[in-house]
Protein backbone atom coordinates (compact mmCIF):
# COMPACT_ATOMS: atom_id res chain seq x y z
CA UNK A 1 0.00 0.00 0.00
CA UNK A 2 2.85 2.40 0.77
CA UNK A 3 4.26 1.82 -2.72
CA UNK A 4 0.92 2.65 -4.35
CA UNK A 5 0.61 5.79 -2.26
CA UNK A 6 4.13 6.86 -3.19
CA UNK A 7 3.40 6.25 -6.88
CA UNK A 8 0.22 8.33 -6.66
CA UNK A 9 2.01 11.21 -4.97
CA UNK A 10 4.84 11.12 -7.51
CA UNK A 11 2.32 11.03 -10.38
CA UNK A 12 0.38 14.01 -9.07
CA UNK A 13 3.58 15.95 -8.45
CA UNK A 14 4.80 15.10 -11.94
CA UNK A 15 1.58 16.44 -13.44
CA UNK A 16 1.65 19.67 -11.48
CA UNK A 17 5.36 20.41 -11.90
CA UNK A 18 6.08 19.21 -15.42
CA UNK A 19 6.94 21.61 -18.21
CA UNK A 20 3.73 20.60 -19.98
CA UNK A 21 1.60 21.91 -17.14
CA UNK A 22 3.77 24.80 -15.96
CA UNK A 23 2.41 28.30 -15.54
CA UNK A 24 4.65 29.70 -18.27
CA UNK A 25 2.39 31.15 -20.93
CA UNK A 26 5.11 32.00 -23.43
CA UNK A 27 3.98 30.74 -26.82
CA UNK A 28 1.13 28.66 -25.45
CA UNK A 29 -1.76 31.15 -25.66
CA UNK A 30 -2.86 30.33 -29.23
CA UNK A 31 -2.82 26.61 -28.44
CA UNK A 32 -4.77 27.15 -25.21
CA UNK A 33 -7.28 29.38 -27.02
CA UNK A 34 -7.83 26.64 -29.63
CA UNK A 35 -8.41 24.08 -26.86
CA UNK A 36 -10.84 26.44 -25.13
CA UNK A 37 -12.75 26.86 -28.43
CA UNK A 38 -12.88 23.06 -28.85
CA UNK A 39 -14.09 22.57 -25.27
CA UNK A 40 -16.87 25.14 -25.75
CA UNK A 41 -17.97 23.51 -29.02
CA UNK A 42 -18.04 20.08 -27.34
CA UNK A 43 -19.93 21.54 -24.36
CA UNK A 44 -22.60 23.03 -26.63
CA UNK A 45 -22.95 19.73 -28.52
CA UNK A 46 -23.38 17.76 -25.28
CA UNK A 47 -25.79 20.10 -23.51
CA UNK A 48 -28.34 22.38 -25.11
CA UNK A 49 -29.27 23.62 -21.63
CA UNK A 50 -25.62 24.37 -20.91
CA UNK A 51 -25.48 26.39 -24.11
CA UNK A 52 -28.57 28.35 -23.06
CA UNK A 53 -27.02 29.10 -19.67
CA UNK A 54 -23.71 30.08 -21.28
CA UNK A 55 -25.53 32.61 -23.46
CA UNK A 56 -27.02 34.18 -20.31
CA UNK A 57 -23.74 34.12 -18.38
CA UNK A 58 -21.70 37.28 -17.79
CA UNK A 59 -18.48 35.27 -18.07
CA UNK A 60 -17.27 31.75 -18.86
CA UNK A 61 -14.12 30.22 -17.36
CA UNK A 62 -13.05 27.25 -19.48
CA UNK A 63 -10.44 24.65 -18.54
CA UNK A 64 -10.24 22.35 -21.58
CA UNK A 65 -8.02 19.74 -19.89
CA UNK A 66 -7.95 19.26 -16.13
CA UNK A 67 -5.70 16.37 -15.15
CA UNK A 68 -6.69 14.56 -11.96
CA UNK A 69 -4.95 11.60 -10.33
CA UNK A 70 -4.69 9.91 -6.98
CA UNK A 71 -4.69 6.91 -4.73
CA UNK A 72 -5.81 8.12 -1.32
CA UNK A 73 -4.02 11.43 -1.91
CA UNK A 74 -5.27 13.21 -5.00
CA UNK A 75 -4.41 16.27 -7.01
CA UNK A 76 -5.48 18.05 -10.14
CA UNK A 77 -4.18 20.77 -12.44
CA UNK A 78 -5.27 22.54 -15.59
CA UNK A 79 -4.96 25.79 -17.52
CA UNK A 80 -7.79 27.76 -19.05
CA UNK A 81 -9.16 31.09 -20.15
CA UNK A 82 -11.85 33.47 -18.97
CA UNK A 83 -14.14 34.63 -21.76
CA UNK A 84 -16.36 37.69 -21.45
CA UNK A 85 -18.51 38.62 -24.42
CA UNK A 86 -16.84 35.83 -26.41
CA UNK A 87 -13.35 37.35 -25.95
CA UNK A 88 -10.51 36.02 -23.80
CA UNK A 89 -9.81 38.48 -20.98
CA UNK A 90 -7.38 36.42 -18.91
CA UNK A 91 -5.65 33.08 -18.42
CA UNK A 92 -5.96 30.98 -15.27
CA UNK A 93 -4.80 27.77 -13.63
CA UNK A 94 -6.82 25.45 -11.45
CA UNK A 95 -5.20 23.31 -8.76
CA UNK A 96 -6.49 21.08 -6.04
CA UNK A 97 -5.13 18.55 -3.62
CA UNK A 98 -6.93 16.35 -1.14
CA UNK A 99 -6.77 13.27 1.00
CA UNK A 100 -9.67 10.84 0.96
CA UNK A 101 -11.43 8.39 -1.31
CA UNK A 102 -9.51 8.82 -4.56
CA UNK A 103 -8.57 6.08 -6.95
CA UNK A 104 -7.40 6.43 -10.55
CA UNK A 105 -6.76 9.23 -12.97
CA UNK A 106 -8.64 11.23 -15.54
CA UNK A 107 -8.61 14.19 -17.86
CA UNK A 108 -11.73 16.29 -18.24
CA UNK A 109 -12.94 19.70 -19.36
CA UNK A 110 -14.47 22.00 -16.74
CA UNK A 111 -16.50 25.13 -17.33
CA UNK A 112 -17.61 27.70 -14.78
CA UNK A 113 -20.37 30.12 -15.73
CA UNK A 114 -20.59 33.38 -13.82
CA UNK A 115 -24.27 34.24 -14.02
CA UNK A 116 -24.10 37.70 -12.40
CA UNK A 117 -21.85 40.71 -12.83
CA UNK A 118 -21.23 40.66 -9.07
CA UNK A 119 -19.79 37.12 -9.06
CA UNK A 120 -17.77 37.75 -12.22
CA UNK A 121 -16.24 40.95 -10.84
CA UNK A 122 -15.59 39.29 -7.47
CA UNK A 123 -13.68 36.55 -9.29
CA UNK A 124 -11.75 38.93 -11.56
CA UNK A 125 -10.76 41.19 -8.66
CA UNK A 126 -9.54 38.35 -6.44
CA UNK A 127 -5.88 37.56 -5.88
CA UNK A 128 -6.62 33.83 -5.88
CA UNK A 129 -10.09 32.33 -5.80
CA UNK A 130 -11.12 29.14 -3.99
CA UNK A 131 -14.33 27.26 -4.74
CA UNK A 132 -16.33 26.78 -1.57
CA UNK A 133 -14.59 29.70 0.18
CA UNK A 134 -14.75 32.64 -2.23
CA UNK A 135 -17.70 31.30 -4.19
CA UNK A 136 -20.13 28.42 -4.07
CA UNK A 137 -20.58 26.52 -7.33
CA UNK A 138 -23.56 24.44 -8.41
CA UNK A 139 -21.81 21.47 -10.06
CA UNK A 140 -23.51 19.69 -12.97
CA UNK A 141 -22.13 16.49 -14.50
CA UNK A 142 -23.32 16.40 -18.12
CA UNK A 143 -22.46 12.69 -18.27
CA UNK A 144 -25.44 11.82 -16.06
CA UNK A 145 -27.78 12.39 -19.01
CA UNK A 146 -30.15 14.48 -16.89
CA UNK A 147 -32.05 17.16 -18.76
CA UNK A 148 -31.76 20.53 -17.05
CA UNK A 149 -34.28 23.31 -16.78
CA UNK A 150 -32.50 26.65 -17.13
CA UNK A 151 -35.31 28.38 -15.23
CA UNK A 152 -34.70 26.24 -12.14
CA UNK A 153 -30.98 27.06 -11.94
CA UNK A 154 -30.69 30.20 -9.84
CA UNK A 155 -27.11 29.80 -8.57
CA UNK A 156 -24.74 32.72 -9.27
CA UNK A 157 -21.98 30.33 -10.42
CA UNK A 158 -22.66 27.09 -12.30
CA UNK A 159 -19.93 24.53 -12.98
CA UNK A 160 -20.03 21.84 -15.65
CA UNK A 161 -17.86 18.73 -15.85
CA UNK A 162 -18.06 16.63 -19.01
CA UNK A 163 -16.17 14.39 -21.40
CA UNK A 164 -14.23 12.50 -18.73
CA UNK A 165 -11.36 10.41 -20.07
CA UNK A 166 -10.01 7.83 -17.66
CA UNK A 167 -11.35 6.38 -14.46
CA UNK A 168 -11.54 8.30 -11.21
CA UNK A 169 -13.75 7.77 -8.19
CA UNK A 170 -14.39 11.36 -7.08
CA UNK A 171 -16.47 14.27 -8.39
CA UNK A 172 -16.02 17.52 -6.54
CA UNK A 173 -14.72 21.02 -7.11
CA UNK A 174 -14.63 21.97 -3.41
CA UNK A 175 -11.27 23.31 -2.34
CA UNK A 176 -10.16 23.99 -5.91
CA UNK A 177 -7.94 27.05 -6.14
CA UNK A 178 -8.05 29.18 -9.30
CA UNK A 179 -5.23 31.63 -9.92
CA UNK A 180 -4.51 34.11 -12.68
CA UNK A 181 -1.51 33.15 -14.80
CA UNK A 182 1.25 35.67 -15.39
CA UNK A 183 0.85 37.63 -18.59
Amino acid sequence: MKKLLAIAVIGVLALTTSGVLSDSMAGSRPKLDRRVDEAITSFYEKSYTGKELAQKAKGMLVFPKVYKAGIGIGGEYGKGALRVGGQTVGYYSTTSGSIGLHLGGQKRPQILLFMTNKTLEGFRNSDGWEIGVDGSVALIDIGTGADLDTNSIKDPIVGFVFGNEGLMYNLSLEGTKISRLDD
